[in-house]
């Protein structure tokens, strides 16, 4: 004889209540917990701190705290691994260079993630320029005077940065293809001594970042040529932009910054987070803490605008990385 219709109310009534916990926390709205946004440079560092100061008034906006945690190692790819990890349900955000989101991939033989597909730009919010720096005791005071000198001497002058394949070793590699020269790049470890050894004399040039070489700038060790942006910098604001500088109004040379998702979280959370990072980013505060730290704002684009032009940096420096021969040695 089967179960009465009390009993099987019963157990039903049982099961419900079994799974009403379960009901609830997936019923609960974006955000229930805190969020941690990985950044994958290192703390303390200009791009580390405009993440932080958004990072708190999102924190104000959503009514969560959100957890800032640096994981700058290997070019990025630390950062870009963990947030690869995680659940695709907002709560880990990933803020990410161009040297991890548009140049790294195609060093690899096999790359380990997809920007275009693992990943969902929810704002494109600064571009970090380099200032092409010269020893001033050289006869180099504009672009033409470098070309024509690099030109005079194929393969004589050299230009440092840190790291092969990086950004300020691809702009050098960047004005090479460009302008038909040949600067032998002389990799550093670290970055201040690849810009001091420019300013000793040991090497002619660099593209630094502008804060780490402002004073020296200031102090008359380094001469700045130019910003590789397409716009001045506020910090620098008579030095001219390498398109200026240069008569190619299209040049531009910079790492960008973008705080993404992983690809698959609900639209409805990749809509309020974007949403709310255009609103905080355009905000005067946030404008001004960018510019202060020699970086330019962007204002948020939306969310397609924005992946047509990682896609669009992926070739640029996808194809230069191919050209030196360094696709696929990692």
């Amino acid at each position: 004889m089967g179960p009465t219709p009390a009993r099987l109310a019963a157990k039903v009534v049982l099961v419900l209540a079994a799974l009403a916990p379960f009901t609830t926390a997936q019923a609960q709205p974006y955000p229930s917990r805190p969020i941690t946004i990985v950044v994958a440079l290192a703390a303390g560092t200009g791009a580390d701190i405009v993440v932080r100061t958004y990072a708190e008034k999102l924190s104000q906006t959503l009514g969560r705290p959100i957890v800032v945690e640096n994981r700058p190692g290997s070019a990025g790819l630390a950062a870009v691994d963990a947030a690869l990890k995680s659940p695709a349900d907002g709560y880990m955000l990933l803020a990410a260079t161009s040297s991890a989101m548009a140049i790294r991939p195609s060093m690899f033989r096999k790359p380990p993630y997809d920007p275009n597909t693992d990943f969902v730009p929810l704002s494109h919010y600064l571009k970090s320029p380099f200032v092409l720096v010269v020893n001033p005791d050289l006869p180099i005071k504009s672009i033409p005077d470098l070309i024509a000198y690099a030109k005079a001497r194929p393969g004589k002058v050299a230009f440092s940065s840190t790291s092969i394949g990086g950004a300020p070793h691809l702009s050098g590699e960047y004005i090479n293809q460009r302008f038909g020269v040949q600067m032998t790049h002389v990799p550093y470890k670290i970055s201040p001594q690849a810009i001091q050894d420019v300013a000793a004399g040991h090497v002619q040039l660099t593209f630094a970042e502008s804060a780490a070489s402002l004073e020296l700038i200031r102090g008359g060790k380094l001469r700045a040529l130019a910003v590789t942006s397409t716009t001045r910098l506020n910090t620098l604001p008579d030095v001219p932009s390498f398109a200026e500088a240069s008569g190619i109004p299209d040049f531009e040379a910079v790492s960008w910054h973008m705080l993404f998702a992983r690809s698959g979280t609900p639209q409805e959370i990749v809509d309020r987070l974007h949403t709310e990072m255009s609103r905080i980013i355009a905000t005067p505060e946030l404008q001004d803490r960018m510019t202060s730290l020699g970086l330019i704002p962007y204002p948020t684009p939306p969310i397609a605008e924005s992946q047509r032009y990682i896609k669009s940096e992926i070739e640029k420096w996808g194809g230069l990385v191919k050209s030196l021969g360094l696709g696929g040695s990692i």
